[in-house]
């Protein structure tokens, strides 16, 4: 069913109707397990980046999305993930949430491709903001490489008659960055805040965003103001920290 509805329903919209394009796409290994960690702007890029992608992408999802209690809608929702194939996401922390990676680590171990917004949330207002450590816990768990990709006016807008549109959405498909050094090392605070600030400042290269210390959910719900999001600007993720010691053989 992924293949189905990517090449008769997603890659022809985006490719054709959105004029989307992705370039760099030969920074994604042909074969083996990876993360590629992308800026959230918009809903848009979970299947802009997939439909335009040679190989198949899984993107984790909440876990609550699979359940289908909350009527029909929700139902089909639920239908349509698991028809595609990707995979729950357990989002509320703690041991549970580590328990709730292992469907995610199955598809890197499987040598699949997986997707993740760092951020955890679109951004806001088109600034880069702190990446949470997830994605260093899951590449340092599966000791994968992350794709630090930018996506570039995947925004909604209004078109001539007024109908909601993605215009010419852009992907750009960075280097690899590969933590071989750090591989288990996934519940040490200091290494996966350390690797996540990295992919996180390798997207920024891409993108060129300004870039804010602090969670995008602070700002979107209002715990952070505007003008404290501002103070909280820096020039790069993990601006002047330094790599974690090596741990001892």
């Amino acid at each position: 069913m992924y293949e189905f509805f990517k090449l008769a329903l997603f890659r022809p919209v985006a490719k054709y109707l959105m004029r989307a394009t992705l370039t760099g796409e030969e920074n994604i290994p042909e074969t083996g397990g990876a993360v590629l960690a992308v800026n959230h702007l918009a809903a848009s890029e979970t299947y802009i980046l997939p439909a335009l992608m040679r190989r198949r992408l899984t993107f984790p999802a909440k876990a609550e999305l699979f359940a289908g209690n909350r009527g029909l809608a929700s139902k089909v929702v639920a239908w349509f993930l698991k028809a595609v194939g990707q995979v729950p996401l357990d989002r509320s922390g703690g041991r549970t949430s580590l328990d709730g990676l292992r469907p995610v680590l199955n598809v890197l171990a499987e040598g699949g491709l997986v997707g993740i917004f760092p951020e955890g949330t679109r951004s806001p207002d088109g600034r880069l903001y702190r990446g949470k450590t997830g994605v260093a816990r899951i590449a340092l768990t599966a000791d994968v490489p992350v794709i630090p990709i930018a996506a570039f006016d995947t925004q909604t807008v209004r078109g001539r008659l007024g109908i909601p549109w993605v215009r010419k959405p852009r992907l750009v498909v960075g280097e690899p960055l590969h933590f071989p050094a750090y591989a288990g090392l996934g519940d040490d605070r200091a290494v996966i805040r350390w690797v996540t600030d990295e992919v996180m400042a390798a997207i920024q290269e891409l993108s060129g965003q300004t870039y804010v210390e602090a969670y995008a959910s602070s700002v979107k719900y209002g715990s952070l103001s505007a003008e404290e999001a501002k103070a909280k600007e820096l020039p790069r993720p993990g601006y002047g920290a330094t790599p974690p010691e090596l741990p001892a053989d």
